[in-house]
C-alpha cells in the first residue's frame, strides 16, 4: 500500500464502527473510496453522484437540515455522515450543506455492505436509527453490570423469590398470557403432577404466538420451552449467572431435590450491589452522635467509586446514594427528637430535587423542606426552627452542603403549614410567573423523609388534579423547559463550555440530563402521575396521550447513558481526590461514546421539537 492510501487507511481505521474491522478488511473499503471536494455553501451529493453513498469528512464542515430548514446535525473532521445511505421518498429532502471548504472520502453504500456484510456489528452502526443504537448500547451495560458484580461467593439462596407460579400444560396462552399480568411475573413454570415440563416467558409468548399467528386458545404446552434449565438451591449466585449467560435465558428455576422452589431473574442478581448500601444504612441507624455520622459519610464517595468500577448502572447508584441521604436524615431527626422533646404536632420532613427522585450522586447539596399539620400555633415555631436547625447543620457536617439557593426547612418560607403549601401549589400553578416556574423544578419532585406521609400525599392529590387541568400552566411549563437544549454534534467547539474554569468541556447535568428530568416531570403533571423518580415517570406515562411508549424507551436510553457517564466522570475524580462535578471533557471519553452521546442528544431534541410543536 502506498504513503497516501496507507495515510487514508489509518485515518477510516480509528473512526467507530471502523475500528471494529480487521486491517485486511480496511484495505478493501480504501480501494474502493472516491475524494470528492465541497465547496462552502454546496449542497450534497457532490456534483454527479448519484448513487447512495457514505461520506467521511475528512476536513471541513456540514450541516444537517430538516425539510422545514431546522438544523438536525452538525458533521466535523471524523464524523460519517449516511443520511444519503438509504433510498425513500424522502431522500430528495436531505438536505446537507458544507459549512467551509470541505474534503470527503466517499464510498458506495452497496460495495460497503458487501465488504462488511462478515461484521454485523459494523453494518448495524449504518442500519439502525440513533434510538436504536443508544437501546443497543444500554443493553450492553445493564449487561456488563450484571456480569461485574460480586456473586462469587454468594449463595442462590439468598436471591430467589418464592413461590415460582405454576401453570398445567393444558392451560391456554391465553389463560397464562392473563394470570403472568395479574401476578406481574414475566414467565410461568409449566408442570404436571410436581414434575417440571418446562418454562414459558412472555418473549415466547410474542416470539412463538403473536409473530405466527397461533391461535391463544392453544395449550400453552405448544410454546413452551420443554428442554428446561434449572440450579439447584446449594449452588451460588455465580452458577446461576453464568449458567444465564451462557445460555441466553433470564429465568432460572431453583430446585432442591428435583422440587420447585422458586425463581431467580437477571433482575434479582443485578440488585446484588444494593447490600452495600442496606450495611452502611444499617451503621448510620446505630450511630450516637454527629460526629460518629460524619465518619460514616466518608464512606460514600467511596461507594459510588467502587459501584462505578463494578458497571453497576446509574439509575442503582443514584437509588443506592439517595437510600443512605434519607438514612441520615432519619437519624438526625430521631437525634434532635430526643434533644428537643416530641413534636407538638404532625409534621413530615420532605426531601425535595434530585434526592426525592432518587437520583442522588455523592456530594450533593441538601434540598428540603416541612410540612406541618394546620394544628400548628405561633408557640410551635420555636420547635420546629430548631428542628430545622438540627437536621440541617448535621447533614453539612456530613458532606451535604448547604443548599446555595436556600431550599432548605431553615427557611421559614419552606417550613409551613399543610394549607400553607396547598396555598404555594395553587398560586404556583395558577400564575406561572418565572420565579413560580422555577420552585415548580424543585417542589412539584418532593417525597416524604419522615413523619406523617399523609401531609404531603393530601396536597400532591390536589396538585395534581389541578395540573390535569391547567393546560396553560403545562404550557408555560413546557416553554421554560424547552430553555435548556442539548447540543447537536461535537464540532469543534460547538457544544462545548467556551471560557471560565470548566473551558472546553460538556455540561452534562444541564444539556442532557435534566432537559429529560423537566420533560418526565411535565408529563407525569400533564397525566396526574404521583410518582416522583424521572425513569418511574417515563414508564409510567409511555402509552398516554402525553408520550408514546417508543418515546419513552428511548429517553430512558438517553437518561440512563448520560446519568452513566456522569457517574463515571464523578467516580474518576472523586479517585483523584478532586471535587466531583459535571463537567465532562469530550477528550476524556472514547469516540465510540462520542457517538452514543450524539444519539442520545438526538433523542432529547426529538422530543423537545415534539413538545414545542403541541
Amino acid at each position: 500500500m502506498d504513503s497516501a492510501l496507507s495515510e487514508i487507511s489509518e485515518f477510516i481505521q480509528a473512526i467507530p464502527p471502523m475500528d471494529l474491522l480487521p486491517s485486511e478488511i480496511i484495505e478493501q473499503v480504501v480501494k474502493e473510496i472516491s475524494i470528492s471536494y465541497v465547496r462552502r455553501g454546496q449542497s450534497l451529493p457532490p456534483q454527479g453522484i448519484t448513487e447512495e453513498n457514505i461520506y467521511i469528512l475528512r476536513k471541513g464542515a456540514l450541516s444537517y437540515f430538516s425539510k422545514d430548514n431546522k438544523l438536525l446535525a452538525k458533521y466535523g473532521e471524523g464524523d460519517i455522515c449516511t443520511v444519503f445511505c438509504f433510498s425513500n421518498d424522502d431522500h430528495i429532502s436531505n438536505n446537507v450543506i458544507s459549512d467551509e471548504d470541505t474534503l470527503l472520502y466517499s464510498i458506495s453504500y452497496k460495495n460497503f455492505q458487501k465488504l462488511v456484510k462478515a461484521y454485523p456489528d459494523v453494518m448495524a452502526f449504518f442500519q439502525q436509527t440513533s434510538e436504536q443504537r443508544l437501546n443497543k448500547k444500554m443493553l450492553k451495560v445493564n449487561e456488563d453490570a450484571i456480569l461485574n458484580s460480586s456473586l462469587l461467593n454468594s449463595s442462590i439462596a439468598n436471591f430467589y423469590h418464592s413461590p415460582a407460579v405454576t401453570i398445567g400444560p393444558n392451560t391456554t396462552i391465553q389463560q397464562a398470557a392473563i394470570l403472568m399480568t395479574d401476578k406481574g411475573f414475566s414467565c410461568l413454570v409449566i408442570v404436571e403432577k410436581d414434575k417440571l415440563l418446562g418454562i414459558v416467558t412472555d418473549k415466547d409468548i410474542r416470539r412463538r404466538c403473536v409473530a405466527h399467528g397461533l391461535g391463544i386458545d392453544q395449550p400453552v404446552s405448544v410454546i413452551m420451552t420443554d428442554d428446561m434449565t434449572t440450579i439447584d438451591i446449594k449452588s451460588t449466585a455465580y452458577d446461576a449467572l453464568m449458567m444465564m449467560t451462557q445460555r441466553h435465558i433470564h429465568h432460572l428455576p431453583v430446585t432442591a431435590n428435583n422440587q420447585l422452589k422458586g425463581m431467580v431473574t437477571v433482575t434479582d442478581l443485578m440488585n446484588n450491589e444494593g447490600q452495600n448500601a442496606v450495611n452502611i444504612t444499617s451503621v448510620i441507624h446505630k450511630a450516637k452522635s454527629v460526629s460518629e455520622l460524619t465518619e460514616i459519610s466518608s464512606m460514600i464517595p467511596k461507594l459510588q467509586i467502587r459501584m462505578a468500577k463494578l458497571g453497576t448502572t446509574a439509575d442503582h447508584v443514584g437509588k443506592s446514594i439517595s437510600a443512605i441521604t434519607m438514612a441520615f436524615t432519619i437519624r438526625l431527626i430521631e437525634m434532635a427528637e430526643k434533644l428537643l422533646g416530641p413534636p407538638p404536632v404532625p409534621y413530615a420532613w420532605l426531601a425535595a430535587g434530585s434526592q426525592a427522585r432518587q437520583e442522588q450522586f455523592a456530594h450533593s447539596d441538601q434540598d428540603n423542606a416541612l410540612i406541618i399539620s394546620n394544628d400548628m400555633q405561633p408557640q410551635h415555631n420555636y420547635w420546629f426552627k430548631d428542628l430545622a436547625t438540627f437536621v440541617s447543620d448535621g447533614l453539612a457536617a456530613c458532606g451535604f452542603i448547604y443548599c446555595p439557593g436556600n431550599v432548605m426547612a431553615t427557611n421559614p418560607k419552606w417550613c409551613q403549614t399543610q394549607n400553607q403549601w396547598s396555598q404555594y401549589f395553587a398560586q404556583w400553578i395558577n400564575t406561572p410567573e418565572p420565579k413560580a416556574l422555577m420552585h415548580c423544578s424543585i417542589f412539584f419532585d418532593l417525597t416524604t423523609v419522615y413523619g406523617d406521609s399523609r401531609l404531603l400525599e393530601q396536597v400532591r392529590v390536589n396538585m395534581l388534579k389541578t395540573t390535569q387541568r391547567s393546560t396553560l400552566f403545562i404550557a408555560h411549563l413546557s416553554r421554560n423547559a424547552l430553555n435548556l437544549r442539548p447540543p447537536l454534534g461535537f464540532f469543534r467547539d460547538f457544544v462545548l463550555i467556551q471560557n471560565g474554569e470548566n473551558k472546553a468541556t460538556l455540561d452534562l447535568k444541564h444539556n442532557g440530563i435534566a432537559p429529560i428530568v423537566d420533560l418526565a416531570r411535565i408529563y407525569a403533571l400533564s397525566e396526574g402521575i404521583s410518582s416522583v423518580n424521572t425513569i418511574e415517570r417515563l414508564k409510567q406515562a409511555a402509552g398516554t396521550p402525553s408520550l408514546s411508549k417508543s418515546s419513552a424507551a428511548n429517553l430512558i436510553d438517553a437518561y440512563e447513558f448520560l446519568s452513566m457517564l456522569r457517574m463515571m466522570h464523578q467516580a474518576k475524580k472523586m479517585q483523584l481526590g478532586q471535587q466531583p462535578n459535571n463537567y465532562l471533557s469530550p477528550k476524556d471519553i472514547s469516540k465510540l461514546e462520542r457517538e452514543h452521546l450524539k444519539d442520545a442528544f438526538k433523542v432529547i431534541k426529538t422530543m423537545q421539537d415534539n413538545r414545542q410543536s403541541t
